[in-house]
Order: C-alpha cells, then structure tokens, then sequence
C-alpha cells in the first residue's frame, strides 16, 4: 500500500467527494451536499481526510473534533478497493489527527445494517457500545 495517499481535502475536493459518496458510502446523509460539506471544511479544514492511489479518490472519512469528543464519520472505501486496508489507513490518519488535537477517545457512526463494515471497525479495535442509542431530531 506504499502508493496510497491520504490527506485533507479541500475545497476542489468536493465534486468528487460527493459524487465517490453515492457509490461507495452505505447510503445518503441529510448532510450529503455541497453547502453541507463547505460549512465542515470551514469550520473545520482538516476534517474530512481522503485517501488516494494513483491520484484516484478511493476512501473517506470524516474526523470530527468538538474539543471534547472525537468523532468518526462517513469512512468509505470505493467497492473494486476494499479488503486492501484502505479503511484501516483512513481511521490511523483520523486517530493520529485526534491525538494531535487532544482527543482520548474515537467514536464512530456505524449503520447497524451494515455488516460489510463491522469488520474493518472490528480490526481497527471499535467495538459497539449497547447501552447507547442514537437520538436524533431533524433541524430543518
């Protein structure tokens, strides 16, 4: 994996963001846009990490840092890439950010459903928590 690449993305990143998220990602999120994604990258410029081979967008995620909490979101690895340790790379380059910034403990928003992700969560030491739920609220 010595050609893989990751860094932070950028706003000319986005198109492409976008576009590998509706093939590579387990669904869509209220957030999948472009306005959504500029105010992450404004707010937070470092945040949303790819990784690329051979200049080719083959994996996401999203590490958000509150000051408080670390938290994982939108890792996804184009289908033709997986199995490669691409996901793995994502989440060290996410936990070596989170270290940086302070941060103690990763947690990660992972689709009950999707069990083709567990695994690599699995390997990369996550674990579900069961005495939590996910409460939600649409704000718009």
């Amino acid at each position: 994996m010595s050609d893989l690449r990751t860094r932070a993305a950028g706003p000319a990143d986005l198109d492409a963001v976008l576009a590998f998220w509706k093939t590579a990602a387990e669904g869509t999120s209220i957030s999948d846009d472009r306005d959504g994604v500029e105010r992450l990258l404004a707010r937070d410029p470092a945040a949303l990490i790819l990784a690329e081979r051979d200049g080719v967008l083959v994996g996401t995620v999203i590490a958000g840092f509150d000051g408080w909490r670390c938290h994982l979101y939108r890792l996804a690895v184009r289908p033709d890439h997986r199995r490669q340790g691409i996901a793995g790379a994502l989440l060290r380059a996410a936990e070596e950010r989170f270290l940086r910034l302070g941060g103690r403990r990763g947690d990660a928003m992972v689709l009950d459903r999707n069990e083709s992700a567990h695994p690599a969560w699995r390997a990369a030491g996550y674990a579900p928590e069961p005495q939590w739920s996910r409460w939600v609220k649409p704000l718009a």
